[in-house]
C-alpha cells in the first residue's frame, strides 16, 4: 500500500450550509468533488494524525463508495482508527452517540437527510465535531476556506475494506473497526425510557405503524418497536434501507408520507403513527384522525417529560428555533425554566446543551431531541412519545386536548416555494428587508403590525453573532409571519413562509387550522410580493 499525493485545484460552491454540504449526486461523484471536500475538513480541523472518527450514512446511492474513499483518505493522513457503521450505514443521531460514547474527535456522516437518494438525486457530507453536534459557523467557515486554497489531497493506494460484518481490520497504518449500528443506540433509548411500561401498553393491544420511508431507521424501528418492546411484526413498514429509497421522498411530512396519514385517518387507524426521514432524525407524529404539527409535539414532549425515568429530574430549560411556533414558550414559562430561542439550524443549539442551559431542543421542520446527543432524533421523539402515552394512558388526541386546555393553541402551517431563481428570491427578500422600518404600525391581514426586523441571535456561550436570519412581522392579536430563505436544498432557492396564529380561547381550541391561518397566509403574499417577484402563485409544499 502506497499513499498517493494527487494534484487538484479548489471547485467553487463547496460552502457548507446548516447541515453541511448538499449537492446533486452526480456532482459529488464528479472528479475529485468528495476527496477536496474532505481533504478540506481534515485540513480545517487540525489534520488526522492520531485522531479517531466515526464514519457512517443513511444508505442513500453513493454512500457505500463515498465511505471508502473517506476511509483510504483518513489512512493516508495518519488516522488511528475509523469507527464505521456494518455497511457504512449509521443514523445521524446513532453517530451522534458514538461520537459521543467513543469520545472520538468527531465524525464524517453522508448524508442529504430529507432530500431524495439515487444517482439524480441529492448527497450530502458534513462534519461533526467531538461534542457529537454539527460544526458551527467557525468551523465551516474554515472548511469552505480551505475548499477555496485546496492544491492537493493524499490517498492511500487499497482495496476496499470488508464493511460487511462487525470487526477490526487494518487499512495501512490505521484501525478500521466495524460496528453494529443499532446496538449502541437501542442501549442508550432502554437507559432514557420506560421500556416495560411501554411493552405493557402495546400487549395490551395498542396498536401503531412507523413508517421507515425505506431510510436508515429501518433497522433500528425493528430492533426497538417489534423486537424491545414487542410490536406485532409488521408495525415498521418500509423498512429496508434502499439508496433511492424506494423511489419515494423521505421527508416524514404529510405531503411525502401521504399513505401513512390515510391511514390514520381511516377506519382502521393505528392508536399511534410516525414516520422518519433518510437519516433518521427528522420525525413527524400522527394519533387516530389526528396530525401533530412539529410545533405542537415539542411543546407536548416539554409539558411530560418527567413521565420518562430518563428526563425524571426535571428539565433545565428547553430552546426552539426562531421560525419554531411559541407553543413550548408557554410550557417554559408555566414550568419555570428558560426558552432559548435560535436560529433554524441543529448547530445552534449545541453550545445550549453542552453548557447545561437546555434539555430538550426543536425544530418546526419536523425535528426534536434531547442532551443525550447533539442531534435531533426521529426515533428518541417516538420513544418519548410513547412513553408519555403509557404513562398517561391516554391517546395521542386526548393528549393533545388537555394539552391545549392548559397551555392555549399555536395555529401553525409553513409554506415552502422550491427551486427558485436564487437572484428573483433574493432580490424579493432584499426589498421587504429595506420596508422592514415603515412596516411597524402598518397594518396587515386586516390587523396592527406591532414589529417587523430581521431575526439576529447572539450565542449566550460564547458570544458567536449570527446576522440575517429570517423577517418576522408581528401583528396584534397573537398573529406571526416569518419569511427565510432555505439552505438545504441543493437546486434555486427554497423560500418559507412560517404562519402562527396564537390562541387561548376554550371555544376558538379546535378550529380548521387552514382557515384560521388563511388571512396571514394573503398577508404574507401582500407584504412580500411573493407571485409577482418569484411567479409562484402558491406554495410547492405545505406542512
Amino acid at each position: 500500500m502506497s499513499v498517493l499525493t494527487i494534484e487538484t485545484a479548489p471547485i467553487e460552491g463547496q460552502k457548507p450550509g446548516t447541515s453541511g454540504l448538499r449537492k446533486k449526486t452526480r456532482e459529488f461523484m464528479g472528479r475529485h468533488y468528495l476527496e477536496n471536500f474532505v481533504a478540506a475538513i481534515f485540513a480545517a480541523t487540525g489534520g488526522l494524525a492520531g485522531k479517531t472518527l466515526v464514519l457512517g450514512g443513511d444508505g442513500r446511492y453513493f454512500n457505500d463508495r463515498a465511505a471508502q474513499v473517506i476511509l483510504r483518505m483518513a489512512a493516508a493522513e495518519g488516522a488511528r482508527r475509523v469507527i464505521v457503521g456494518q455497511g457504512a450505514i449509521l443514523s445521524t443521531p446513532a453517530a451522534s452517540n458514538l461520537i459521543r460514547q467513543r469520545r472520538t474527535d468527531g465524525g464524517i456522516i453522508l448524508s442529504a437527510s430529507h432530500n431524495p437518494g439515487g444517482p439524480d438525486a441529492d448527497f450530502g457530507v458534513k462534519f461533526n465535531t467531538p461534542n457529537g453536534g454539527p460544526a458551527p459557523e467557525e468551523v465551516t467557515n474554515r472548511i469552505h476556506a480551505e475548499t477555496l486554497r485546496l492544491s492537493s489531497y493524499r490517498i492511500l493506494e487499497a482495496q476496499d475494506v470488508d464493511l460487511s460484518r462487525p470487526g477490526i481490520s487494518r487499512l495501512g497504518g490505521m484501525e478500521v473497526e466495524v460496528v453494529d449500528p443499532v446496538a449502541d443506540y437501542r442501549a442508550l433509548m432502554e437507559r432514557l425510557f420506560d421500556f416495560p411500561a411501554i411493552a405493557a401498553m402495546i400487549a395490551r393491544g395498542f396498536r401503531l405503524r412507523f413508517d421507515a420511508m425505506h431510510a436508515v431507521t429501518g433497522p433500528y424501528a425493528r430492533a426497538i418497536l417489534e423486537g424491545a418492546l414487542g410490536a406485532p411484526e409488521g408495525s415498521v413498514v418500509n423498512a429496508t434501507p434502499l439508496p433511492d429509497f424506494g423511489g419515494g421522498h423521505p421527508d416524514p411530512n404529510p405531503v411525502w408520507a401521504r399513505p401513512l396519514v390515510d391511514l390514520v385517518m381511516g377506519p382502521d387507524a393505528p392508536d399511534f403513527a410516525a414516520a422518519s426521514d433518510g437519516d433518521g432524525d427528522r420525525n413527524m407524529i400522527l394519533g387516530r384522525g389526528l396530525y401533530v404539527t412539529p410545533s405542537d409535539s415539542l411543546a407536548v414532549l416539554a409539558a411530560n417529560a418527567r413521565l420518562a425515568p430518563g428526563y425524571a429530574g426535571g428539565l433545565k430549560g428547553v430552546a426552539r428555533s426562531m421560525p419554531t411556533s411559541a407553543a413550548v414558550d408557554r410550557v417554559a414559562a408555566a414550568l419555570g425554566i428558560p426558552c432559548h430561542e435560535t436560529p433554524t439550524g441543529w448547530k445552534f443549539f449545541g453550545n445550549l446543551l453542552d453548557a447545561g442551559l437546555a434539555t430538550i431542543c426543536g425544530e418546526e421542520s419536523f425535528g426534536t431531541g434531547s442532551d443525550h446527543v447533539r442531534e435531533k432524533d426521529g426515533l428518541w421523539a417516538v420513544l418519548m412519545w410513547l412513553n408519555i402515552l403509557a404513562a398517561r394512558g391516554e391517546g395521542v388526541a386526548a393528549v393533545m386536548a388537555g394539552h391545549w386546555r392548559r397551555f392555549g393553541r399555536n395555529y401553525y402551517a409553513r409554506h415552502d416555494y422550491e427551486a427558485l431563481d436564487p437572484a428573483r428570491a433574493g432580490a424579493m427578500m432584499a426589498a421587504l428587508r429595506d420596508r422592514l422600518p415603515q412596516l411597524a404600525g402598518g397594518e396587515a391581514a386586516g390587523r396592527r403590525i406591532e414589529a417587523a426586523d430581521e431575526f439576529a441571535y447572539t450565542d449566550p456561550v460564547d458570544g458567536a453573532r449570527s446576522e440575517g436570519q429570517g423577517i418576522r412581522i408581528r401583528l396584534e392579536g397573537g398573529g406571526r409571519i416569518v419569511l427565510r430563505l432555505s439552505g438545504t436544498g441543493t437546486e434555486g432557492a427554497t423560500l418559507r413562509v412560517y404562519l402562527e396564529q396564537a390562541e387561548a380561547r376554550p371555544d376558538r381550541l379546535d378550529l380548521d387550522p387552514a382557515a384560521v391561518l388563511a388571512p396571514l397566509a394573503a398577508a404574507a403574499e401582500a407584504l412580500a410580493g411573493i407571485r409577482a417577484h418569484t411567479g409562484r402563485a402558491a406554495p410547492d409544499v405545505t406542512t
